[in-house]
């Protein structure tokens, strides 16, 4: 059987996500999709006010009311609404029963806080989702998230220095 390619990615350097295929995401909004990607499906294509407000809706009975708490916060940061995003990932997080929900949420608020431009803060987030994730012994996720706090430091010490890189300023 082969494997079909996601319609959509996040962006290693920014963490954020991009549409791939476009016509992939309207088919699937035109099938049979699933609610809460049909509410993922509505905020990649930037469609927000229909993704919150069907969304908003679906949550009091969602059964999964993380996931869908984290993609409602991903269109607030897309409106730059910085702390209705992260009041849904505080609620967000009340939901976690394991280190590894937890780990996966903590990445969630390292994105949120890297989109902010506070980059010092979205290491520690990412720091700490690989720290879950290693104690819940996944170990691709930990490594995920060890080079998203490398690159949230990265641009952290670029933005200190001016731009340019530690090394050149000795």
């Amino acid at each position: 059987m082969e494997e079909t390619a996601s319609p959509w990615r996040t962006d290693p350097s920014t963490f954020r996500d991009v549409v791939i295929d476009r016509g992939a995401l309207e088919a699937a909004l035109a099938g049979d999709c699933p609610p809460v990607e049909r509410i993922r499906y509505l905020a990649l294509l930037r469609r927000d006010s229909q993704a919150l407000d069907e969304g908003f809706k679906l949550l009091p009975d969602s059964p999964d009311r993380r996931e869908l708490l984290l993609i409602l916060a991903q269109v607030y940061q897309r409106q730059y609404r910085w702390h209705d995003a992260a009041v849904l990932h505080e609620k967000a997080l009340r939901t976690v029963r394991s280190p590894e929900e937890e780990a996966y949420v903590r990445h969630h608020i390292g994105r949120r806080l890297f989109d902010e431009a506070r980059f010092r803060a979205a290491a520690d987030e990412f720091q700490w989702a690989a720290d879950l994730y290693r104690v819940a012994d996944q170990a691709e996720p930990a490594e995920e998230n060890r080079q998203a706090m490398r690159r949230a430091l990265q641009v952290h010490s670029a933005e200190r220095n001016g731009g340019r890189p530690a090394s050149e300023l000795s």
